[in-house]
């Protein structure tokens, strides 16, 4: 048998059935739930003609669902895809084009944007809608989630390649969606690296997993992990999700459509949280806010049961870590890496004081010059970070961008997100940012030529640049600088309100910044430097 998760969990499924896999509210999945849940979304797949390496769109929050449609698609070969539930319109049908999805599994909340995208995706073979508290009523044509189930028989147990293929997407740096693929085996093997944190050699064979799975058990080291960032992402998924679920433990979820730190708190001490991701300060500080108010009311949370808070994604500053150490010591783990691959880790507690931005480097990790290059420690030059480990196959369907990302250095592939960084004389490294303009907001990539092309649709706006400025929570803030037609005022909220027709709210900006024109170099490229300094002059 092969490395694949669904080979997995379905193994883990066998040998610890009775124990809890998912719990989201009142809603609980025991590992034997879990499995033959997911067989019967595999079946229903396969019933409407899906085959493997079929795409299967899963647009939902985080819950038992999301987990179960994931599994299932793995289960039937497929390849599920994450979708951002922040798209609009014209980005979903982009999304589902370009991974030539031919199902979607969605929230009824999403019943609208899924019926107006639908009518543009001929490639749709099945809809499959998840019930929710919105009032929305089933899609003529979808399949009611619940209902497939009940009437579907579990898809029977089959062989599962090493080399099948798993994705997932990510903004990337030119602007559009991207799907980073991976041999699903080989990323198996990857996750399988939870069980070095708790102490024991990681899986040489698939097989070896149940007794693995036994021996956390019986340690009581199985986790139980709170997904508090999105399942949609890499860290909500990867970290929050495969890692807990290939040591045979419990992701926990929280129901909700965005962000409430109390409830996270509560469900810490409810369900005895032993692991949570979050996404860098964008998380920490509301969950920080959270504790500190607590505390002043004289009913701190209960935070005996957590050991470690993962991060990734966007900047955890070094003044937040070491104010949530001071409610509770646990291991932060702050982890340097992209949907191309992981680079590095800083771990802090209370006996290891926090670092902003200061990484020590995975093997097989090195910084280059641009010209190919290694970086010595200590000699303050700039590189770019690499990594040969876990390296993606490509991005799906763009070999030139695969091509500049996945490069070949010394007879090794090396994968190039894009970061810049310094080593310093131990090795360890400062990580300095992206070296293209992506604007990064609490965890979401923006980059600015969608927000500006969003802006110039406008009758009023003559040209525009967007830029990123320093945010104390978000890390950076969307701030679009513009010249409006002679005679044109329009408010800036009418302003935004236009560009939500066509970009998702979060991508929306939060200042904007007049100026009588737009400053270009003379061959139409745009200024980002002017653009800069000017929203700093007038944003601060």
């Amino acid at each position: 048998m092969d490395f694949h998760f669904a080979n997995a969990w379905e193994l883990i499924a066998d040998v610890v059935p009775d124990h809890l896999a998912l719990i989201c509210g009142e809603s609980r999945r025991t590992w034997r739930d879990y499995e033959g849940r997911a067989a019967r979304i595999a079946a229903v797949l396969d019933e409407h003609g899906l085959r493997p390496d079929s795409k299967i769109g899963l647009y939902m929050h985080n819950s038992n669902e999301y987990a179960e449609a994931h599994f299932g698609s793995f289960k039937m070969r497929g390849v599920p895809i994450n979708v951002n539930y922040r798209y609009g319109v014209e980005e979903l049908v982009y999304l589902f084009d370009n991974a030539d999805a031919e199902a979607v599994v969605y929230e009824a909340r999403y019943a609208p944007l899924m019926d107006a995208a639908r009518k543009r995706l001929p490639r749709l073979r099945c809809l499959i809608q998840v019930a929710d508290d919105s009032g929305e009523t089933l899609l003529d044509g979808a399949l009611d989630y619940e209902n497939a189930i009940a009437s579907a028989m579990p898809m029977r147990r089959i062989e599962r390649p090493f080399d099948d293929i798993y994705m997932l997407y990510t903004g990337g740096t030119t602007g559009m969606p991207k799907g980073v693929m991976y041999h699903a085996g080989q990323f198996c093997v990857g996750m399988c690296a939870g069980f070095a944190m708790r102490g024991l050699e990681p899986p040489a064979r698939v097989e070896d997993i149940p007794e693995l799975v036994k021996k956390v058990h019986a340690a009581g080291l199985a986790p139980t992990t709170l997904a508090a960032s999105p399942q949609m992402h890499g860290v909500g998924m990867w970290i929050g999700t495969m890692v807990p679920h290939l040591m045979g433990g419990t992701v926990v979820t929280v129901k909700q459509t965005s962000l409430d730190p109390d409830e996270i708190w509560r469900a810490v001490a409810e369900h005895r949280i032993t692991d949570m991701t979050i996404i860098g300060d964008a998380f920490a500080k509301p969950l920080l806010s959270a504790l500190d108010g607590a505390r002043d009311r004289g009913q701190p949370y209960d935070l005996s049961s957590l050991q470690q808070v993962v991060s990734s994604g966007v900047m955890w500053s070094a003044e937040t870590k070491q104010r949530l150490l001071e409610h509770h010591d646990m291991m932060l783990l702050d982890a340097m890496g992209s949907s191309e691959g992981s680079m590095g880790m800083a771990m802090s507690n209370r006996a290891t004081p926090p670092q902003t931005a200061r990484f020590a480097l995975s093997p097989g990790v090195k910084v280059f010059t641009e010209d190919g290059r290694e970086v010595a420690p200590g000699s303050d030059e700039m590189g770019l970070v690499a990594t040969s480990g876990n390296v993606p196959i490509g991005y799906y369907k763009d070999p030139e961008k695969s091509a500049r990302t996945f490069r070949e250095i010394g007879g090794l592939r090396y994968s190039f997100p894009g970061d810049f960084a310094k080593v310093e004389p131990d090795g360890t490294i400062i990580l300095l940012g992206r070296g293209s303009q992506c604007i990064n907001t609490g965890g979401e990539k923006v980059f600015p030529e969608e927000v500006e092309e969003a802006a110039k649709r406008h009758p009023d706006v003559a040209d525009c640049l967007v830029v990123g400025m320093p945010d104390e929570r978000f890390g950076e803030r969307v701030v679009a600088v513009l010249a409006l037609e002679p005679g044109a005022d329009p408010g800036d909220e009418a302003l935004r309100e236009f560009m939500r027709g066509h970009i998702a709210g979060y991508k929306l900006p939060r200042a904007i910044v007049r100026v009588p024109s737009v400053q270009r170099a003379a061959n139409g490229k745009a200024d980002y430097k002017w653009a800069k300094a000017t929203a700093e002059a007038r944003v601060g």
